[in-house]
Parts: structure tokens; C-alpha cells; sequence
């Protein structure tokens, strides 16, 4: 076990989406910044409006010993889902992006926010992709329980809005992004009926797509 006095936290933000990059997120803290963390009412991202995570990405990032993050670009997101043979799909590909980041964090002890439905094959998972040695812990709602995943999960949440804001700005206003939104639906459906192919911000797996292809055919 790495003698370490630090924890860390990792979690993920955009799995559900049909846009932009999955991003995943890790933050250690020593035993200070876990109470300061814990002052500043971190909570899992979902809970605060867009303006706090912002203002508490800055203060996030003073108290943390480190933070990193990456992005699971779509096509690779495409690739397991379409392709990926059982127990090999975007649930493993997360594992394999969380130890990525676990690596980097200089942590003794991670814990997890668990994509998988069995928070321990996620676990093992994760481990058997690290080149750092620490204990690895898988929980359910850990973004919600554990305030320095809580931070992870602030820190995922804020790196991929940027992103997403950027193809905004680019694309115009396809609403959230997410396939239950009416908005979203209707900006994607325009570009189907016109033809036009999916640019490389999409997410072509998403069953999303073949519900409004048929849609769109139905009307005939």
C-alpha cells in the first residue's frame, strides 16, 4: 500500500448524454482539505445550480493536493458500446479512465463513485488497470456520501459544461443535450431530415438516434 496520508475521491460526469465528452474526474486532499471541503458544502454536482460549481472550481482546486481529468472523447464511447464484447462495454471502458486518473492523484485510499450495478466488479475493474498501489473503494452515490468525491464529481461536472458551452457556441443551442429533452430532440431531428451527417461531437450509439429515425419515417 502506498504510504500515503492522502484521499481521493473520482467520479464522472455526461454518461447519459448523447454529446460532447464523458469527463472523468479525480481530486486528493490531505487531511486539512478534507474538512475544508467539507466547510465549503461540497455536494454531488447534480444538487447545485451551474453558478455554484463555478464558484466552488477555484476554491475546489486551492484545497485539493491534486486534481486531474480526462475526457472519453465519443467515438471512443461508440467503439464499446457498438463493439465491446460482455463486460466490456462503457462500464469497463469508465473503469479503465478512472484508474487513469486514481494514478495520478498520489492518494492511499480512493473512493469511487460506481458506475456498474455491482460496485465491486467496478472496483476490481479499476484495479486491474492502476500502476499506482492504493485501496480502491466502489459505492453507490459516493458523490453524494463522500464529500471528496463529492469535489470530483464538481470538478467533472464543470470541465464538460465548458465543453459542451464551446460546441454551443459553435452549433447553436441544441438544449441540454440530454435525449429526454424535447429541445434536444428537435435540433437533432432538424439535421436528420435535412440529411445531414452526424458531426463527431455526437454520440452515434445512443438508441436516441434510431427512435427519432423512426419517428421521422413514421410521418410518411
Amino acid at each position: 500500500m502506498r504510504p500515503s496520508g492522502l484521499v481521493g475521491g473520482v467520479d464522472e460526469a455526461g454518461r447519459g448524454c448523447v454529446l460532447g465528452p464523458l469527463v472523468v474526474a479525480g481530486v486528493s486532499v490531505d487531511a486539512r482539505g478534507a474538512r475544508d471541503l467539507e466547510e465549503m458544502g461540497v455536494k454531488d454536482s447534480k444538487l447545485l445550480t451551474a453558478r455554484r460549481r463555478e464558484s466552488l472550481f477555484p476554491e475546489i482546486l486551492k484545497v485539493a493536493q491534486h486534481v486531474h481529468w480526462t475526457g472519453i472523447a465519443p467515438r471512443e464511447i461508440d467503439e464499446v458500446v457498438l463493439n465491446g464484447r460482455r463486460l466490456r462495454k462503457l462500464n469497463y471502458l469508465e473503469a479503465v479512465y478512472f484508474a487513469r486518473v486514481i494514478d495520478r492523484l498520489g492518494a492511499g485510499r480512493v473512493t469511487v463513485d460506481a458506475s456498474d450495478i455491482l460496485p465491486e466488479r467496478f472496483r476490481d475493474d479499476i484495479r486491474g488497470n492502476m500502476a499506482a498501489r492504493c485501496r480502491v473503494v466502489a459505492v453507490h452515490k459516493a458523490d453524494r456520501d463522500y464529500p471528496v468525491v463529492s469535489a470530483a464529481s464538481i470538478v467533472a461536472k464543470v470541465v464538460r459544461d465548458r465543453e459542451v458551452d464551446l460546441i454551443r457556441q459553435k452549433e447553436g443551442d441544441f438544449g441540454s443535450g440530454y435525449p429526454s429533452d424535447p429541445a434536444t430532440r428537435s435540433f437533432f431531428a432538424e439535421k436528420m431530415k435535412k440529411g445531414e451527417p452526424f458531426p463527431d461531437y455526437v454520440r452515434r450509439s445512443w438508441k436516441t438516434w434510431g427512435r427519432i429515425e423512426q419517428t421521422l419515417l413514421d410521418r410518411f
